[in-house]
């Protein structure tokens, strides 16, 4: 079986967790959240409404969906399910997150694959850390990584030597201090790839290479405002070339990929999006895309 190695392609399997299981009561919530860096409290009954929702969404595009478990030995942020792992062609690659809180995921997330018989072709050891949402396919042989504060040369280092018999230019980008270190920013906040020749961006974060890089292999650059960045504009998710998901605060964001010929699906995000700065992208894990 292939995996995924597209950003685009149709979503045909995903991993995702639910609310119950991440958050797993208000208590849990107003405990755990300042902890985690969230913007404020969530509230729990609305987090799960809001869930039902996006999943709804993913599964009228007839895309299978598998939970991860819950766990005592992770916190809030393993809702986000995307960082812990990354897929290639031949499997799944265990990460290990720049935040600290988030290292515990990769245990968990090994141990489901495994339950799953889902192979497993490296993990990152030693000083490495990682976070998948570094990790973008540009296309099927590019394979696109961010080197900021969630991401390490180390960590660099050992996926360039792990994908190197199925990528053909491994990239490295440069990420901007922006925030800070206490902040999440990764490649994927400023670059959502919705089809081959289409990506969703903030250019005011991208290095100069990488945007003239998308623009000499034909991208059209959808430009999201600073103020639909801030509500998570930027993070679109593919379920399928052109068509695709993201919150329903992105009024411009929405219209400029209408006006590209997208079909554009939203979901309300305030609690299980907005608060934790976690998207549709951030909330799924691709498995199988063809």
């Amino acid at each position: 079986m292939a995996y995924s190695n597209s950003m685009y392609k149709p979503l045909q399997s995903v991993i995702m967790k639910k609310p119950e299981d991440a958050f797993r009561s208000q208590q849990h919530l107003a405990d755990n959240w300042q902890t985690f860096n969230y913007l404020q409290e969530p509230d729990y009954d609305e987090a799960r409404r809001e869930f039902s929702e996006l999943i709804n969404i993913i599964e009228q595009a007839g895309t299978e969906i598998s939970y991860l478990p819950a766990s005592d030995t992770v916190g809030l942020d393993s809702f986000y399910a995307h960082d812990p792992v990354k897929f290639t062609p031949n499997g799944a690659i265990i990460l290990n997150s720049g935040k600290k809180l988030r290292q515990p995921e990769a245990d968990v997330y090994k141990e489901y694959l495994r339950a799953q018989d889902i192979p497993i072709i490296g993990e990152l050891t030693g000083d490495a850390v990682s976070d998948g949402g570094d990790i973008v396919w540009l296309d099927d042989r590019t394979l696109l990584v961010g080197r900021g504060y969630r991401t390490n040369d180390e960590a660099i280092r050992q996926l360039k030597e792990m994908t190197a018999d199925i990528v053909d230019e491994f990239i490295t980008v440069q990420l901007p201090h922006d925030q800070g270190e206490e902040e999440c920013l990764h490649l994927m906040s400023f670059l959502s790839i919705v089809d081959k020749d289409l990506a969703v961006v903030h250019s005011r974060l991208m290095p100069v290479f990488l945007r003239q890089l998308l623009l000499e292999r034909g991208f059209r650059l959808i430009e999201v405002p600073k103020e639909e960045y801030d509500l998570l504009g930027c993070n679109v998710l593919a379920l399928s070339p052109r068509i695709c998901v993201l919150t329903d605060d992105n009024p411009i964001t929405r219209k400029r990929l209408e006006e590209a010929g997208a079909t554009v699906h939203t979901y309300k995000g305030k609690e299980i999006s907005l608060l934790g700065t976690g998207g549709p992208t951030c909330l799924t894990c691709p498995v199988i895309r063809v």
